[in-house]
Order: C-alpha cells, then sequence, then structure tokens
C-alpha cells in the first residue's frame, strides 16, 4: 500500500538526499568558490545511495521488515555522510582564511529525521498486524 504515511516520509527523504543537494552548497572555498555536493564524487556517490535506498524501500511496501531494514541501513549512510562532513569541517582548521561552511552540510540530518520517522511508521504498522494475528 504507497499511501501510507513512511512512504511520504520516504519521499520527502529521496527528495532531500536527490535534489537538494544541488541547490544548496556544502562549503566555501577560501577564493569564495562554492563547493556543492556533484563537486565530490565520494559525497555524490553517498547522496545517491541514500535515494536508491529510498526508493527501494518504498517499493519493498509488502515486506515490512525489509522496508525497516532498509530505513536502518539509509539512517547508517546518512550518519557515514555527517561524520564525513564534520571531518572536513573540522579539518580545515588549518587555513589562513576561515571558510564557510555551507547548509548543505546539514542535509544529512533532516534525512535522518524523516528515516526515523518512516522507520516508527514501519514498525506502528508491523505491530498492528501482529496484534490482528493473534486475535485469528
Amino acid at each position: 500500500m504507497l499511501q501510507r504515511i513512511q512512504t511520504v516520509y520516504l519521499l520527502i527523504a529521496a527528495g532531500i538526499s536527490g535534489g537538494l543537494i544541488f541547490v544548496f552548497e556544502l562549503w566555501q572555498t577560501d577564493d569564495a568558490e562554492k563547493v556543492f555536493a556533484a563537486d565530490v564524487p565520494i559525497v555524490l556517490a553517498g547522496f545517491l545511495l541514500s535515494v536508491l535506498l529510498s526508493l527501494v524501500g518504498i517499493m519493498s511496501y509488502k515486506n515490512r521488515k525489509s522496508q525497516f531494514v532498509l530505513g536502518r541501513l539509509n539512517i547508517i549512510l546518512n550518519f557515514i555522510l555527517l561524520g564525513f562532513f564534520v571531518y572536513r569541517s573540522l579539518n580545515l582548521s588549518g587555513e589562513t582564511a576561515v571558510s564557510e561552511k555551507g547548509i548543505g552540510m546539514l542535509l544529512p540530518i533532516v534525512s535522518i529525521v524523516f528515516l526515523a520517522l518512516a522507520n516508527k511508521a514501519i514498525k506502528k504498522d508491523e505491530d498492528l498486524v501482529k496484534s490482528v494475528d493473534r486475535l485469528r
């Protein structure tokens, strides 16, 4: 059933990971050059993998357990991206001019929030099905 609330949450997480990475910059270099996720191949691959996991999670709506596992993997992947951004921002301290961090570094946090909401709704559906099965 694609009309469940976790589908909306997963679509929002996919939209954040797939669309907003091209709108918001990750950071600016000391010569005021904006760096987007498309400029760093490993970051782009991480975000695109997050989109893929969200879309596969949406399409596996009949198997809620695998949908839940895909959501957890996606959360872990977004934590890895967030860790990379924190590492990158803390490693930029050796320069003489202070570089500006962009709002794009916060996109994994927003994505994690929506993925956690989706997993909560998936768990709620699974508990509801288990309670109905107990009554039979």
